[in-house]
């Protein structure tokens, strides 16, 4: 829903952002969640064709690697004490299931945590700290 918001006698109409959580899951603008955010696999756009947002203030830095690797290990690790539990198998079937599965699995969350906190640090206005 769209509210009116008045500024020094002007009527200016004010969207709601878009969740930074779901355009990060889809890895689209956090602004108008509608372009889209990356030109490659991980490459940030230079700006959005939607709305034309200059990308470039995006940097997650290492964040999203940190936050996968904290996601897909205790999974994979669950994962293989289960089958370890339920079915005998030899250590090297263990290698064989779970290095393709921690590979998928990361690479498949990749962009959506670099992309979901691209909006985070757009919608909170996070900048590189200054002395």
């Amino acid at each position: 829903m769209l509210r009116p918001e008045f500024f020094e006698g002007t009527h200016v109409t004010i969207s709601p952002q878009p969740s930074p959580f779901l355009v990060g899951l889809l890895c689209r603008c956090p602004r108008c969640g509608k372009g889209k955010l990356f030109s490659g696999y991980l490459k940030i756009a230079p700006a959005c064709s939607v709305c034309g947002l200059d990308l470039k203030f995006a940097d997650s830095g290492d964040g999203p690697a940190v936050f996968v690797i904290f996601l897909v290990s205790p999974i994979i690790i669950l994962l293989a004490l289960i089958t370890g539990a339920l079915v005998s198998i030899p250590p090297y079937m263990h290698l064989i299931l779970w290095i393709p599965a921690t590979i998928i699995l990361s690479v498949a969350l990749l962009p959506p945590f670099k992309a979901t906190l691209v909006a985070l640090q757009y919608r909170h206005d996070a900048h590189e700290g200054h002395q």
